[in-house]
């Protein structure tokens, strides 16, 4: 209880500190641009990087993020996977941190105690550090130089190139991972969300040096970046180190490619069946939503939280406490672009896939028809409001948090998502589930496994 009062104290000074900014620094060749949640926003005026800041001197702990504006929506045919193939060769070595000089990132982060590591998703590809707030010029330096000073050679993507691949394997082997994917390649014909971010394997195994350099060049330029400092620092000491390390680094020779593309209004229900090797099967449901930057949006996770989180929610009473699924968890991608909401629901021995869907359509069909009551709408939006505070415990949480908001187009949302949660109402939750659960916008997924073939019996002994 007395974790999640402190929680909760915690989420309320991060919401209430928009009404009391902080006097911005001012630090030559910086312009201050606004302060919310207890961020503060520069943009570096050399090259137009954007600076998050958010100061914490609690503990001598310093976490360091680069995010960039780039993931497999950037991505065509041929080339998809590169985002994330290059994240991996990013750690490779740069002109001053390389194996010829002995000056290797991973070793020297891990000199460090630093926790770090890199990740690619459909909107933005992000490097990250925590470690001691006395490495914090290390490892600016360190992400500056990698930004524009990449040493690409193929001798490094080749054996590279085998890492992903079992990435891709693994993933291949999830029931769950490999429905997904098959379901947005049908759901998104047109939109690059069509393929997952880990690429085809074709495109894995054979993208060339060169288009992975191009990919580089195009993407990877401060005016396509964010840089968070999250933790103990000074504003002051964090933007001289910034304008130190990036403040030489130009702005992209040419715009920085938009995504245009815009998926075609589907007018029927899609459907996709993947049968392979496995245990139990999946029933995934999902309707074309909309991005995270919807005023919509917070209506929708409430309405995620009632149909499928915990014992309380609509669909484990309907399924799993009737023995039908193991689980049940609903998905409301957060992401740039209008996505999937899907009902993941994992079967139970003796199952079926007809039986569990049709339980699922009703219930979506009774909240359009009847709502939801104002008891199911305040326990989703105090578990929505606790859930955030639990997750921003500590300067890499945010870090994590504050990524995807980026990613989705306004690191505000930080702070404005979970303002919103408590302004919604049930008509509202039934209206958003009239509007966006219409069956000609949904795409349906079954995974059906396979049980492994019997051995074939050993030959008879010929007789002598």
């Amino acid at each position: 209880m007395l974790m999640i009062k402190r929680s909760l104290v915690f989420l309320a000074l991060c919401l209430s500190a928009a009404a009391l900014p902080a006097a911005p620094a001012s630090v030559a060749g910086f312009t201050y641009v606004k302060s919310l949640g207890g961020i503060d926003e520069y943009r570096l005026d050399a090259n137009g990087l954007q600076v998050l800041l958010m100061p914490d001197r609690s503990a001598p702990v310093v976490t360091f993020m680069v995010t960039y504006r780039v993931g497999s929506r950037n991505e065509v045919t041929g080339t998809t996977g590169a985002t994330h193939l290059l994240e991996h060769l990013m750690f490779k070595g740069s002109k001053n941190y390389n194996k010829a000089n002995g000056q290797i990132i991973d070793r020297i982060l891990e000199r460090t105690g630093a926790q770090y590591n890199a990740t690619t998703w459909l909107d933005r590809t992000n490097y990250y550090q925590t470690l001691g707030s006395e490495h914090l010029d290390m490892v600016i330096g360190m992400e500056s130089d990698r930004m524009r000073n990449l040493i690409l050679d193929d001798n490094e993507r080749k054996p590279e190139m085998t890492v992903v691949r079992n990435e891709f394997e693994r993933g291949e082997n999830s029931p769950f991972q490999a429905l997904i994917k098959e379901m947005m390649a049908a759901a998104y014909q047109a939109h690059p969300y069509h393929h997952s971010t880990i690429g085809w394997r074709s495109d894995i195994e054979k993208v060339s040096i060169g288009k992975l350099k191009e990919f580089y060049d195009t993407f990877y330029w401060p005016n396509n970046a964010t840089v968070s400092v999250l933790g103990d620092f000074t504003p002051e000491q964090a933007l001289g180190l910034v304008q130190k390390h990036y403040g030489a680094i130009p702005k992209s020779p040419q715009p920085i490619p938009e995504v245009y593309t815009e998926e075609p209004e589907q007018t029927g229900p899609r459907r996709v069946t993947v049968k392979r090797a496995g245990q139990l099967g999946v029933v995934a449901v999902g309707y074309k939503s909309i991005g995270g930057l919807h005023p919509d949006f917070a209506t929708l996770n409430v309405l995620a939280n009632i149909l499928g989180d915990g014992q309380n929610s609509r669909l484990y009473r309907a399924l799993t406490d009737k023995g039908l699924t193991t689980s049940v968890s609903p998905y409301n991608g957060y992401f740039k672009d209008p996505t999937l909401f899907i009902i993941f629901a994992a079967l139970a021995p003796g199952a079926t896939h007809d039986q569990v869907e049709k339980i699922i359509l009703e219930e979506v069909e009774k909240i359009k028809k009847d709502g939801v009551t104002p008891q199911e709408t305040d326990a989703a939006v105090a578990k929505l409001r606790t859930e955030t505070a639990f997750s921003r415990d500590g300067s890499f949480a945010i870090a994590g948090i504050l990524n995807e908001d980026i990613a989705v187009g306004d690191w505000q949302n930080y702070v404005q998502l979970p303002e919103r949660y408590p302004h919604v109402t049930p008509a509202m939750v039934q209206s958003i589930a009239a509007k966006y659960f219409n069956e000609n916008q949904s795409t349906t997924g079954w995974f059906v496994p396979l049980q492994p073939a019997a051995p074939k019996p050993a030959p008879a002994a010929a007789s002598k």
